[in-house]
């Protein structure tokens, strides 16, 4: 890695490359984008162009490597990788593959969670969940399978700027890593919170699943071998975690 201390020597007023060093760090780090898109890859559809996917992540790592400031990242691997990830995000959000329908039965969901936990007082169930919705339980889990298996389900989308009161789509891993403005500092402090006491209320499985998925980066695979279930219950799992933590951001942005 760079040292960040040449960076910031080469670089004067605006701490930023020189040309000759944002052309050495694109080149070493190029790698990274094959790498990160060859993951996601493996979480979307068939139908979805590798050569798409690194397109985009190779613009997220020019992104990354122009805005890199050495005063407020330290480490230019790791922002790169935010970037990249991010810019391959929203070219598959770009995509659009949520059709009305499915729209709607994501929707119903999370209402049929908002009603049995505002009922229950706990954690809603998958049978409570499928029951709320009039489905038997298998006619539910099949239900999330195809939602995975067409949609990105993000909790991008449900974090909310300071610019505004509105929802953007700006990435929450983006928001961590941002500048050192207080006001920006106050946000993330409240937004981890608010993840953290979500995450908190999530049954062990649940948890299990969202660290090894979002914080190890292991495919659904991948999990179902951990937690020796098959790949599609982990994605049913999955999938029903992140419109339940949906649910919580929600309730939390509607307070």
């Amino acid at each position: 890695m760079y040292p960040t201390t040449t960076y910031k020597t080469a670089n004067t007023s605006a701490n930023r490359l020189n040309p000759t060093q944002r052309d050495e760090v694109i080149i070493r780090y190029s790698y990274l984008v094959k790498y990160i898109a060859g993951r996601m890859a493996m979480r979307v559809p068939p139908s979805v162009s590798f050569d798409e996917l690194v397109s985009a992540g190779t613009i997220g790592l020019i992104h990354a490597v122009d805005r890199f400031d050495p005063d407020k990242q330290t480490d230019i691997k790791t922002f790169a990788e935010y970037r990249i990830r991010g810019a391959i995000l929203d070219e598959l959000r770009s995509m659009d593959w949520y059709s009305r329908s499915m729209r709607k039965k994501i929707q119903e969901v999370e209402g049929a969670i908002r009603k049995v936990e505002a009922r229950t007082g706990s954690e809603a169930t998958d049978w409570e969940v499928a029951e709320e919705l009039g489905l038997p339980l298998e006619e539910y889990h099949l239900m999330l399978s195809n939602i995975h298996s067409i949609s990105l389900l993000s909790l991008d989308d449900f974090i909310k700027g300071e610019e505004n009161d509105s929802i953007n789509r700006r990435s929450f891993q983006e928001k961590i890593i941002s500048g050192d403005d207080p006001s920006e500092n106050i946000s993330k402090i409240e937004m981890k919170r608010v993840l953290a006491q979500g995450v908190r209320t999530l049954t062990e499985k649940e948890q299990l699943v969202i660290s090894l998925y979002y914080y190890d980066e292991l495919t659904l695979k991948e999990i179902g071998e951990v937690m020796g279930l098959t790949e599609s219950r982990i994605c049913q799992i999955h999938t029903q975690t992140l419109i339940k933590l949906k649910v919580r951001l929600k309730r939390y942005y509607e307070t």
